[in-house]
């Protein structure tokens, strides 16, 4: 075993160790007992694991007996002071697992057979092939994959102008030699290889991709498709954020079980609507082929006709040439950010609304104007007017020169053009100016902003968002916003802020802001 290999398998055992606090040691031998590699905690005598390795030999011969038809060979044994696991690599190479007495070795075998996969990797591993040995902890991945708070950092993180870092984790899933873990080493890696190997119960990979300017890191699960790993492919499942299903297109069997799939999906990830992108893959042995392209279609629109509220996608692959892999996670990670843009800003609007609810309660009523240059371009009016769609519009006005939606809370909403705007009894003005690809503003902006400050009325505030590009020089545009002889004579509250291309989120934002300032 090479240098390289050696170092392999002290990372991956020792960072099983520290994942699993049952874990007593780890031994990886041959049939002859000779140990290829091992890992223990500090108090674990190794004498003792070897004395109980060589008594239960009988045990391991059975396993390489069912290896040898096809079977995965595992096995557990309980001793006096300890339980142990085996799981059989191959029918020459078992990997060992010594537990504490108290242990469960339901619990740990999840991890055991994440273990298996990498073992098996490690030992068949070619020069130049790419092993990752991070061990995840299920729990907290599922925790962690579930929490409201990381999916809106993550959120903000994707701004377009942020270059921010954003994780999510998918599973692939689809019957055996469909070509899963392929595609996966096509992608992570850019290679191919003709040598088969049934994935042992799990891999786990990370990746990273650029995605609109942001580093989009994936945590790819590959499922084991064997009916045996079945009982545990629900704890591989939790905290699933997006999914693919493979099948060969060129296996009838393959592409009708895609159901029985996206069936056990939808029930271990508790009927949570997650993206899932239907994969045909094998597209490049086209005179072989059986399932149609027009087939994956249908397949499609079938379950997406039972998935309301979930995104489901068809996309065609050759993990041997390369041939839409790239673009299969490109769609994936884009229906993900979208879903999760959908749901944070379902939050937003339940926070508006609360905001809302807040002002209303110790005023009665609410009044806010919008100020923008087009009449067919209001994103604050169309946001406010969103929000606040449970309540009965009772007046409304539509034209040109004004808009106005009266809603029986006691909102007001306004909506103004440059040349016609009367705040004189708003709460709170949002104002939107488009300075994109602009070296200075239009004169008439200024303007604007003086005739809000002198006719708002005391302890009201004035949000001025001003749209800009990369170009955009942003203290020259403050600079020629000068208007502080103006605010130093009113008690009103004016700020600016940019407004980028996620426009949406921004202005969630700063109406935020805006209500906050009223109620304080």
């Amino acid at each position: 075993m090479s240098l390289n290999k050696k170092r392999l398998f002290n990372e991956l055992l020792t960072n099983f160790l520290l994942v699993n606090d049952d874990v007593e040691a780890l031994i990886v031998s041959d049939r002859e007992g000779f140990i290829i590699a091992g890992q223990k905690k500090a108090s674990t005598d190794m004498e003792l694991v070897s004395v109980l390795t060589a008594l239960i030999n009988p045990l391991l011969e059975r396993m390489r007996e069912e290896f040898a038809f096809q079977k995965f060979g595992s096995a557990s044994f309980d001793t006096e002071k300890n339980r142990l696991l085996f799981i059989s690599i191959d029918e020459n190479v078992t990997l060992s697992i010594v537990l504490d007495v108290l242990a469960s070795v339901d619990k740990i075998s999840p991890y055991a057979y994440f273990l298996a996969e990498k073992t098996a990797q490690i030992i068949f591993a070619s020069e130049g092939d790419l092993i990752q040995v991070n061990v995840p902890n299920f729990e907290i991945e599922s925790n962690t994959s579930d929490s409201t708070s990381r999916i809106k950092e993550q959120i903000y993180q994707l701004r377009l102008d942020s270059g921010g870092i954003y994780k999510f984790k998918f599973i692939i899933i689809g019957d055996s030699s469909v070509g899963k873990t392929s595609i996966i080493r096509r992608f992570v890696e850019n290679r191919f290889t003709l040598d088969y190997r049934a994935t042992l119960g799990l891999n786990v990979l990370s990746h990273s991709i650029k995605f609109y300017g942001n580093e989009v890191s994936l945590s790819l699960w590959d499922v084991g498709a064997q009916e045996y790993f079945k009982r545990f492919r629900k704890t591989y499942y939790v905290g699933a954020q997006a999914a693919f299903i493979v099948f060969d297109v060129c296996n009838r069997e393959s592409f009708d079980n895609v159901k029985i799939w996206y069936k056990e999906l939808d029930e271990f990830i508790g009927n949570k609507k997650i993206p899932i992108t239907i994969v045909g893959n094998k597209v490049d042995l086209s005179d072989q082929r059986i399932v149609k392209f027009k087939n994956g279609v249908a397949l499609v629109d079938e379950l997406s006709k039972d998935y309301s509220g979930g995104d489901i996608s068809y996309i065609e692959t050759s993990a041997l040439t390369g041939e839409n892999i790239e673009d299969a996670f490109s769609l994936i990670a884009y229906h993900y950010i979208m879903k999760s843009k959908e749901r944070e800003e379902q939050k937003l609007e339940e926070n508006l609304m609360d905001q809302i609810k807040s002002i209303l309660n110790k005023k009665g009523k609410l009044i806010v104007s919008f100020v923008t240059d087009s009449p067919f371009w209001s994103p604050g009016l169309q946001i406010l007017n969103e929000v606040n769609k449970l309540c009965e519009c009772e007046k409304v006005i539509d034209d040109k020169e004004k808009r106005l939606y009266e809603y029986s809370n006691g909102l007001l909403i306004k909506n103004f053009l440059f040349d016609n705007l009367d705040v004189t009894d708003s709460d709170g003005v949002f104002v939107i100016f488009d300075a994109r690809d602009r070296k200075h503003i239009e004169p008439k902006w200024k303007d604007v902003v003086v005739n809000i400050i002198k006719n708002l009325g005391e302890n009201k505030v004035a949000l001025i968002g001003v749209r800009v590009s990369e170009q955009s020089d942003w203290s020259n545009i403050m600079e020629e916003f000068n208007v502080n002889e103006y605010l130093e004579k009113r008690m009103i509250s004016l700020l600016f802020f940019k407004i980028g291309f996620e426009y949406r989120l921004e202005i969630y934002d700063q109406l935020e802001v805006m209500f906050n300032t009223i109620i304080n």
